[in-house]
């Protein structure tokens, strides 16, 4: 697999691809369905990454069959994940990959399902690195009716960089970001989160094992 084309503009996932968050995620959810003997691991959380919460909340609800409703199981979950949040720690080869873009003067965008409130404490200790991005749009934007897999956060994303679609690369870990992103017609970078099965991800124009190392002149034409 391979690019056809250089991109001029990165959009890049959060969970998983920038901040290190996925854990937090396992052992809060993991706290939840222990009470009743159950076990959350990849098997289900790769039908859940990248997804609109209410839509992975009623998957989880359903296949573990908890006695709890989609919305009690968020509440509670998130409760648990505030705590966690502002520990996160940037995923290997992240930092130095936007740098490299942005001394290319590629335009970059975060494109993150997260709400407003979530993403403010991931990034707690991150101000300075996440502002070098050129726009955030989050997943409670009220310009993305649909969560992933629709397309409509990264074509948000493309028209507040003033970006043609077919000249964006979305940076993603999940199956449901990659298909956004083919949806909004546009190349996808994919690296799978440990524990993802890569299977799940080769749909995607490029996959890697990781950031690190990668070259931004190798993806990007510079401004």
């Amino acid at each position: 697999m391979m690019l056809t084309h250089k991109a001029r503009y990165v959009l890049f996932d959060m969970d998983g691809v920038l901040l290190d968050t996925e854990n937090f995620y396992t052992e809060a959810t993991q706290q939840i369905v222990a009470r009743w003997g159950k076990t959350f691991d990849w098997s289900l959380k790769q039908n859940m990454v990248g997804r609109p919460a209410i839509e992975s909340a009623r998957y989880l609800v359903d296949a573990l069959d908890l006695p709890i409703t989609p919305e009690e199981y968020l509440t509670e979950r998130e409760d648990g994940l505030r705590t966690r949040m502002p520990q996160a720690q940037p995923m290997p080869g992240a930092v130095a990959l936007t740098r490299q873009l942005q001394d290319r003067g590629v335009p970059m965008a975060v494109a993150t399902s997260s709400s407003r409130e979530f993403f403010a404490l991931k990034t707690t200790h991150h101000g300075d690195w996440f502002a070098r991005f050129d726009t955030i749009i989050v997943g409670d934007d009220p310009r993305v009716a649909h969560g992933k897999p629709a397309p409509d956060i990264f074509l948000v994303a493309a028209e507040a960089l003033g970006a043609n679609p077919q000249d964006c690369l979305v940076v993603e870990d999940s199956p449901a970001g990659v298909e956004a992103a083919h949806a909004a017609q546009m190349q996808v970078l994919a690296v799978p989160y440990p524990g993802m099965n890569p299977e799940r991800l080769q749909s995607a124009d490029l996959l890697l094992e990781s950031l690190e190392g990668v070259n931004a002149a190798d993806l990007t034409l510079p401004a």
